[in-house]
């Protein structure tokens, strides 16, 4: 389980580039936008259309993005910046087998519009053909095998990370999946936009079988087994609400005792398939297997081999000829309402992020990232969690038992920022020129063996889940870290020479967000030395779930769109953690010489409105309702309007700051207001 901060857009990789050490992009000025501000709009009423109301009304989202705003505008300087690092390593012409090689090559293969033209479909063939010898089930787990060193199929889904019980050790948890559409719902509901992605993704199917030689009747055959066989799959799936329980998703067992919830599998065959030994597991969702041996068994061996096809097929569509990339992202229009495609160079410059983290990564950090940021950075998630641990020593629901416990933890939180200790080996990843799907296939193949690598191992802390420019940050409750890659260091987030009230309303509120994700409604379960242990007196853990029930009910009462509801219990979480550390942030901004001595304003506005100005900005995005159906669904974040509101409306501070009435539309009464930390 990882808890993050960021804002999830469908198919993107958020990689955005901090300040640069000339400093040649960051704003000078009062770095507050007013002229994006609805000053018509009473601060007490609506608090983010007071902040970004202009903006919103006059900002139009590029037709090639799902939503615009401060992560996309960030997004898109930072590709070119990628973009440039690249090309540079291109033109130096460096030694076969170093990163820069790497890169340089891997880019060159991607963006060979013309080899990749030639060889349509000609990538696959070779595991399509074994897939369409399979005679029997045992074959077909063969192949299942093969494919799985590669990730190339999603019926057997797993990940490696600390045990949650026993946190130094790493172990292979096993999890639901076998869909292509974003949640179970999907399958079943009747609303019109749960039918258009049902037929959607039948469309999607018919046309992946057709450019593989299918003739028209019989890829549409197969793409109707498809969904036949999914929504079957779909039925033992846990909801998005029921995945965030730390204790339901912990099932841990011997090999021997997951085998007899599959006896149709060969685990062992599996498992020495993989290379990999291992004496116990975690099933995190037990149900899922359990329907998949009994569908493995009753279902056709032909159906299987379409549902291995097509995921075959479309997990690599956007590594072949225009007519897949297309059909990829027609499909995937559904969920993000995106217009047109980005340019080619940057869906590729993104996969480069994600298949050579380290060595792109690296290459980034050596031109963008400041010692300067790092020891600002340094300094406020220090300040940060002094304030917090002040915070948690005055509250007067929790125990002075409970909070030692909760004051242990907080003091030993790991805090990363930045990049990585430790740079990763990529040694056995090959790259050239001019085979760009057998590039592919060498860095998926290295990232499953990464993981297979640390099965049993101890758990080593230096490990990244994201890559150093990406902007974003998290909480990882088994190592019990605060998280802060380069990229997220940068304008809105963070100036270098802004006033601290801007920096601690925006890269402030971010640090104590990730730290209150420690000590949510589901950090909270975890110890301090990352272990899924209850540590808290009975009578705390019930004032905590009172207080969290409030919430959820809250949240419950926001809507959009045509009165769809925010899921207060899929984002309790996240909400908490927007309420939490928009608090901290303010006591921590208190200390410093603007916050407790100077009341000059800037460009209008006192400090105590420069703080929650710069917080509300920060979120100022813009959704296509397409995307956002998708988020009310399966995003435990909360949409960008209620991140803001649901936070500053529960603070005394930011009443007295913008002089809100009682009478205001969404003032709250002391008695209602949803403080937890």
């Amino acid at each position: 389980m990882k808890i993050k901060l960021g804002l999830p857009l469908v198919g993107l990789t958020l990689m955005i580039a901090c300040q640069s050490k000339q400093n040649n992009n960051e704003q000078q000025g009062p770095f507050i936008d007013t002229l994006g501000m609805d000053k018509s709009v009473s601060p007490g009423d609506n608090f983010f259309e007071y902040a970004n109301g202009k903006w919103l009304k006059s900002a139009k989202i590029p037709d090639d993005q799902s939503g615009w705003g401060s992560f996309y505008i960030l997004y898109e300087d930072n590709l070119k910046k990628l973009k440039g690092i690249v090309e540079d390593a291109e033109k130096e012409n460096a030694a076969k087998g170093s990163i820069k090689q790497k890169v340089a090559d891997y880019y060159a293969s991607a963006m060979d519009t013309v080899t990749i033209e030639k060889l349509g479909a000609t990538p696959l063939q070779a595991t399509l053909a074994k897939i369409d010898a399979v005679k029997t089930p045992q074959e077909l787990l063969t192949v299942i095998n093969e494919l799985s060193k590669t990730s190339d199929q999603n019926l057997i889904s797993f990940y490696v990370g600390a045990d949650e019980k026993n946190s130094t050790k790493n172990i292979a948890s096993f999890s639901q999946s076998g869909t292509s559409l974003p949640e179970k719902d999907y399958y079943f509901a009747t609303d019109s936009a749960s039918k258009a992605a049902r037929e959607g993704l039948i469309n999607y199917a018919k046309q992946m079988f057709s450019f593989t030689g299918l003739d028209a009747t019989k890829a549409a055959q197969e793409a109707n087994t498809l969904l036949a066989l999914e929504t079957q799959l779909a039925k033992s799936h846990r909801t998005p609400v029921e995945l965030r329980n730390p204790q339901k998703n912990y099932n841990k067992m011997s090999v021997a005792e997951f085998a007899q919830l599959m006896p149709i599998v060969n685990l062992q065959e599996h498992f020495k398939a993989l290379n990999v030994k291992m004496d116990s597991v975690n099933v995190a969702q037990p149900d899922y297997f359990k329907a998949l041996n009994a569908l493995l068994s009753s279902q056709p061996v032909d159906a299987w081999k379409t549902k291995l096809k097509f995921d075959y097929i479309s997990g690599n569509a956007r590594y072949l000829s225009r007519n897949f990339v297309d059909a990829s992202f027609n499909y995937s229009k559904i969920f993000s309402g995106q217009k047109k495609q980005s340019e080619r160079w940057k869906r590729v410059i993104n996969q480069i992020d994600g298949k050579l983290s380290d060595p792109l990564g690296q290459l980034y950090v050596e031109k963008y990232f400041t010692p300067e940021a790092k020891s600002r950075m340094d300094e406020l998630v220090n300040n940060l969690q002094k304030v917090f641990a002040k915070r948690i020593e005055k509250l007067d629901w929790m125990s002075a038992e409970t909070k030692t416990k909760a004051t242990e933890k907080l003091n030993i939180f790991l805090k990363k920022i930045g990049y990585p200790a430790k740079w990763k080996n990529y040694s056995d990843v090959t790259i050239t020129k001019d085979n760009y799907f057998e590039n592919v296939m060498s860095t998926k193949a290295h990232a499953i063996k990464e993981e297979l690598e640390k099965i049993g191992k101890n758990v080593d802390k230096t490990d990244w889940e994201m890559t150093p420019p990406t902007v974003n940050a998290y909480y990882n409750p088994t190592y019990n870290e605060i998280v802060f890659p380069a990229g997220i260091l940068q304008p809105p987030f963070f100036y270098a020479s802004a006033d601290d009230a801007v920096n601690y309303g925006a890269i402030g509120a971010v640090i104590g967000h990730e730290m209150t994700h420690g000590f949510d409604d589901q950090g909270r379960q975890y110890d301090a030395a990352g272990n899924m242990k209850d540590w808290w007196t009975k009578a705390d853990a019930e004032k905590f779930q009172q207080k969290a029930d409030k919430v959820v009910a809250k949240y419950n009462s926001f809507t959009l769109l045509d009165n769809q509801h925010v899921n207060g219990s899929l984002t309790l979480g996240e909400n908490l953690a927007d309420i939490g550390g928009l608090a901290i942030a303010y006591d921590a901004f208190k200390l410093t010489k603007q916050g407790k001595e100077d009341n000059t304003k800037i460009d209008g506005f006192t400090p105590d409105q420069r703080f929650f100005l710069g917080f509300a900005q920060v979120w100022r995005i813009k959704t296509r309702d397409e995307l956002m159906r998708v988020r009310l669904k399966t995003d435990p974040h909360s949409p960008e309007q209620y991140r803001v509101n649901g936070a500053v409306y529960n603070m005394e501070s930011f009443y007295k700051a913008f002089d809100v009435k009682p009478t205001a539309k969404m003032y709250l009464t002391p008695e209602n207001r949803l403080g937890v930390w």
